[in-house]
């Protein structure tokens, strides 16, 4: 039986001016897979990123992020999806409990909802006493858990996950990839970028972006196999040593 796709691009397309900063990729994911989104800085993984979560309008091409058209359905894909960045999204003079109620809401959800999914969490986290603390008060490791929470706390279809784990020590960011692993293993579709390339290893597939192009493609065993490599640093020095824009 074929996975549902969750996101499908066809030849997505942006461009500035003169300069086409995303040029025609296609690939598909699938439901409750992680897919690794790698490239260097100025490949073209945001302004991507931003169009497959209704941010920004391709200049051409198509496809569909949960079922939703990103020309025509943007507002819909952001009621649909998670995003967390790299500096968490999180508001450092609210509390734990007010910074979740606040992008629930965000995100849709009722009040009661709300209520009852933040019990859950808290419980499942260990933060219950964290709850009325303010977030600039807690520890590094709790914020990043705090900000993937308020991200999917409305089980949205796909969770976007910019540089997530940008700063944190390895065992914080071995934490961060368990709870990754536990909203995959209930469905959820995560799509990450990292700079981290021991960390690509943890995804069932990889696209490195080159010049605003993906060059490569394939889940981490098979890269290595077909560029002879140990590992995802050297597939990913291998695929990017032409790039003609700077890093």
């Amino acid at each position: 039986m074929n996975k549902e796709t969750v996101l499908s691009v066809k030849d997505l397309t942006k461009r500035f001016g003169n300069f086409t900063a995303v040029d025609r990729i296609t690939f598909q994911v699938m439901k409750g897979e992680i897919f690794g989104f790698l490239g260097a800085n100025g490949a073209g993984k945001t302004t991507a990123m931003r169009m497959l979560c209704g941010l920004s309008y391709p200049t051409s091409g198509s496809g569909t992020v949960a079922g939703y058209d990103i020309v025509r359905q943007a507002e819909e894909i952001k009621r649909h999806i998670g995003y967390m960045s790299q500096r968490f999204s999180l508001y450092e003079g609210l509390t734990v409990w007010e910074n979740l109620r606040l992008f629930a809401t965000i995100y849709g959800m009722p009040a009661r909802q709300i209520r009852e999914r933040s019990d859950e969490v808290f419980g499942a986290l260990g933060m219950k006493d964290m709850r009325n603390a303010l977030v600039k008060d807690i520890p590094l490791g709790w914020k990043q858990r705090l900000a993937f929470t308020a991200a999917t706390l409305h089980s949205p279809d796909i969770v976007f996950l910019d540089e997530p784990t940008g700063g944190v020590d390895p065992a914080t960011r071995r934490k961060f990839w368990e709870m990754i692993y536990k909203a995959s293993s209930e469905g959820m579709t995560v799509f990450v970028t990292t700079h981290y390339l021991d960390e690509a290893e943890y995804c069932n597939r990889i696209s490195i972006m080159v010049d605003g192009q993906i060059k490569a493609l394939d889940t981490p065993a098979g890269l290595k196999e077909e560029y002879h490599a140990t590992t995802m640093d050297e597939v990913f020095r291998t695929v990017a040593r032409n790039a003609k824009r700077p890093g």
